[in-house]
C-alpha cells in the first residue's frame, strides 16, 4: 500500500520486536494479582476453620443457651396465658362483691351504716372475698392493686388514716383523674392527723397530676385552706387566685371571692 512508501519509515527488524518481552510482563502482572487473592481467600479459609473449630468446640454450650432463651420465651407465654390471665379473670370476678358494699357505702347517709358498709367492703361476707384478702391473695394483678386504692379511701373514711396512706401509697396508675383522687386522699389523711405541712405537699402534688377543671381547683382549694392554716397568707392567695383566673366555671369558684378577701 502506498502508506508503506512514505519517507522516515522503517520496517523494524525482528531483532527489535520484543513481543516475548511484552508478554512476560502481561503474565507476571496476572500472576501477582492471583497471588494476592489466594493469599486473601487462604485468609479467609483459616479463619473459618477457627471459627468452625471453635462452634465445634463450645456447641453445647451454644445450643444450651439458644434453648435456654426459648425456654424462657415459651415458659413467660405459657405463663401469661395459663396463670395470669386466668389470676387476672378471677380477681376482678372476686372483686365484684367488695365494690357494691363500697359503692352502698359512699352512698349511705347514715353514718354507722355507711362505716359498716365499709367494713364489709374491707373484710368480705359470706365467703366473698373484700379488698384486704384481695390485695394480698392476687398480687401483681390489676385488680390487687386497685383494691389497694378501695381499701385507702375505706380506711380513710372510717378513720384508719395511717392504714389509709400506706395502701394509697402502694397505688399506682395510668390514669391519670384516679391517680390525682388518690395522691389528694393522702393529703387528706395527714389532715386528719393535723399534719398540716405534709397534707399541703400532697394537695399541690394532686393538683399538678392532672390538670382539669374537676380534680385542679378541688385540691387547690384545699391547699389554700390548709395554707391558711400554716399561716402562709401569701401561698394561699396564690391558689385562691389560681382558682378564680384559670378555673372561673368550677364549683370552687364560685366561693373563692370571700377566701380572697380573707388572706388580701
Amino acid at each position: 500500500m502506498a502508506t508503506y512508501n512514505k519517507r522516515g519509515y522503517r520496517t523494524p527488524k525482528e531483532k527489535e520486536e520484543q513481543p516475548e518481552a511484552t508478554n512476560f510482563a502481561e503474565e507476571s502482572t496476572v500472576d501477582t494479582s492471583e497471588s494476592t487473592t489466594a493469599e486473601v481467600f487462604s485468609k479467609l479459609d483459616e479463619g473459618s476453620n477457627k471459627i468452625e473449630h471453635w462452634v465445634e468446640k463450645n456447641q453445647k454450650v451454644i445450643f444450651g443457651l439458644v434453648g435456654a432463651i426459648a425456654l424462657s420465651t415459651v415458659g413467660y407465654l405459657m405463663y401469661n396465658k395459663f396463670i395470669v390471665e386466668p389470676k387476672e379473670d378471677k380477681a376482678a370476678n372476686e372483686m365484684f362483691q367488695a365494690q357494691q358494699f363500697f359503692k352502698q357505702a359512699l352512698d349511705a347517709t347514715d353514718v354507722k351504716k355507711s362505716d359498716s358498709l365499709f367494713k364489709l367492703s374491707l373484710n368480705g361476707k359470706d365467703g366473698k372475698s373484700g379488698f384486704i384478702s384481695l390485695s394480698s391473695e392476687y398480687s401483681g394483678t390489676d385488680a390487687a392493686n386497685l383494691s389497694n386504692y378501695f381499701i385507702g379511701i375505706a380506711m380513710l373514711n372510717t378513720g384508719k388514716y395511717a392504714e389509709a396512706i400506706n395502701y394509697l401509697e402502694k397505688f399506682s396508675s395510668k390514669d391519670k383523674f384516679l391517680k390525682a383522687l388518690a395522691v389528694g386522699a393522702i393529703g387528706d389523711a395527714y389532715s386528719e392527723q393535723n399534719k398540716s405541712t405534709d397534707a399541703l405537699e400532697y394537695y399541690l402534688k394532686a393538683s399538678e397530676v392532672n390538670k382539669n377543671d374537676l380534680t385542679t381547683p378541688r385540691f387547690l382549694l384545699k391547699a389554700g385552706q390548709t395554707a391558711m392554716v400554716l399561716g402562709k397568707k401569701a401561698d394561699a392567695l396564690k391558689y385562691f387566685t389560681t382558682i378564680k383566673e384559670d378555673y372561673e366555671s368550677s364549683q370552687e369558684a364560685s366561693t373563692i371571692d370571700g377566701l380572697i378577701g380573707r388572706v388580701q
